[in-house]
């Protein structure tokens, strides 16, 4: 099933969705440029949102917004919102990527039902220590950033979470 927006303009529409608290961790030491560089080789990026707890700092949020991004902060648990708000836009916006950028285990559900809804479904991983392996199988496609800027990517395409090459 393939969203109606792209059968009438030819062109991907893909959601990146960012844990900003497990993706921009120093041990990481990865760049929001980066993630976003991921999710456009996937294609035209309809919505760039990364989440922040009420710690983020005013620098981190202005150099966010300067590369693009939507920035959403909550006072509550961070992957709580990002999992509701990507599930509902899965569901609702036509959309034909959903990509959610973590290494937290707790999205698995949501790559499931958007994958269910026929939303091609991407993780992307800050590092490869910081991957998980639940959410690199759930999702149809699975990218690790490296420190160095560089992508690999898994052509790992799942069907009920196990891994085909």
């Amino acid at each position: 099933m393939q969203p109606l927006r792209s059968l009438l303009d030819g062109e991907t529409t893909v959601a990146l969705f960012v844990d900003g608290p497990n993706v921009l961790r120093e041990e990481f030491d990865v760049d929001l440029d980066d993630v976003r560089s991921v999710a456009e080789n996937l294609g035209q990026l309809s919505v760039t949102r990364l989440y922040l707890d009420e710690h983020a700092t005013p620098a981190l949020i202005q150099a966010a917004e300067a590369r693009g991004f939507e920035v959403t902060i909550t006072s509550g648990d961070v992957d709580v919102k990002l999992a509701v708000d990507a599930t509902e836009f899965a569901l609702t916006d036509g959309l034909d990527v959903l990509a959610v950028a973590s290494r937290d285990t707790d999205f698995k559900p949501v790559l499931e039902k958007a994958a269910r809804n026929g939303v091609r479904t991407v993780a992307i991983a800050p590092g490869e220590h910081g991957r998980s392996d639940a959410l690199r199988n759930a999702a149809h496609e699975a990218f690790v950033v490296e420190e160095s800027g560089t992508e690999t990517g898994s052509a790992a395409e799942t069907e009920n979470g196990t891994e085909t090459e």
